[in-house]
Formats: structure tokens, sequence, C-alpha cells
């Protein structure tokens, strides 16, 4: 089984994917790490270097090829649903869950990051909330599943995930693992 997780930027899709894939016993990809690895520098370079369509291109080439992947976890970069052929490839070939996000929750996890090329302007939450109405429509179209992320733990969120899975029929239940135990907080 294929499953790709769609979201705005600071969705939280690395983080979960990389759970949900241990508690499938799957490999973990994340788009954006290869797209890095493609094209030889961040992401955010290439962006300023290349522009955001050359950047979209070599995006839906990665896409493509990861949709075709038997088995394993996606982690799609937060724009990847602005390509129809992305869209496509995502819901035909994977099952995509979007894990949504508001605005706010999203400004308030990103608030300090200085890596997303999108969010570098003087109004952050001003930009989440116009990519959020462009984009929202785009993640509920691709997804099977919507996941509300509000404020649980990634344990939590993952178990969302398999928990929607498996009363889908998309998990066999005899194959469920038990749910993820969250860790206690380190001291």
């Amino acid at each position: 089984m294929l499953i790709s997780l769609v979201a705005m930027p600071g969705g939280g899709k690395s983080t979960v994917g990389r759970h949900l894939s241990r508690a499938l016993n799957v490999a973990f990809v994340d788009a954006d790490t290869e797209i890095e690895r493609r094209i030889g520098c961040p992401i955010r370079v290439f962006f300023e270097r290349e522009g955001e369509a050359r950047f979209r291109d070599i995006e839906q080439e990665v896409i493509a090829e990861l949709a075709q992947r038997p088995s394993g976890v996606i982690a799609t970069g937060g724009g990847a649903v602005l390509r129809e052929a992305n869209r496509r490839a995502l819901r035909d070939h994977s099952t995509a869950v979007y894990l949504r996000s508001t605005p706010e929750e999203l400004f308030r996890r990103l608030r300090h990051d200085t890596h997303r090329p999108l969010l570098q302007v003087a109004d952050p939450l001003r930009k989440l909330r116009e990519l959020f109405a462009e984009r929202d429509p785009l993640y509920r179209q691709t997804a099977h599943f919507v996941i509300e992320t509000g404020r649980p733990s990634v344990p939590t969120l993952v178990n969302m995930i398999l928990m929607q899975l498996e009363l889908a029929g998309v998990l066999d239940s005899s194959t469920v693992p038990s749910p993820v135990e969250p860790r206690p907080p380190q001291r």
C-alpha cells in the first residue's frame, strides 16, 4: 500500500510520515528531500535561482516517479497539489491523506522558520491565509481522507490515520499495528 500525505507547509507531513511508515513497517520518502538530492542544493536556493516554475517541473517528475512505488509513505511538498498531474498521480496511485491545519495553527508552528521560500515575506500569517484559501480545495480534491490536525500529538495523528484506513478497508484489520504509544516527555 502506498500512502501520500498532502498539507500546507508546516502541516506535519514529514514528521507524521516518518512515524506512520514505522507503524506500517514500510519505507518513507520525503519528496522535497528527493528533489534536493536531484537538484544538488536546498529548494530555497533553487527557487531563488531558477524560479518556481522550474521547481514545479522537477517536483512533477519526482511525484510521478514516487507514485509508481508499490508501497510506502510519501510526504509531498506543500505546493505539490498546484499541478493537476500531481493531484491525479497521488489520487490514482496512492491513498492520499490531507493533514488539515488552519493558517493560525501553521503560523504558530512556522513563525521562526527561515527555510520556506514562500513564507519569507513581511506578513507570513497573511501569506499562509492566502495559500490556504488557494490550496485547501486542491488538497481536498486530491485526498481520500482529511484529518484535522488541531493540536494532537504525532502518535495521536498516526493513530487517527491508521483508524481511518482500517475503517475504510484500506488496511486489513488483521495487519493494523497496535496503537502508537505516546512517549513520555523527556526531562
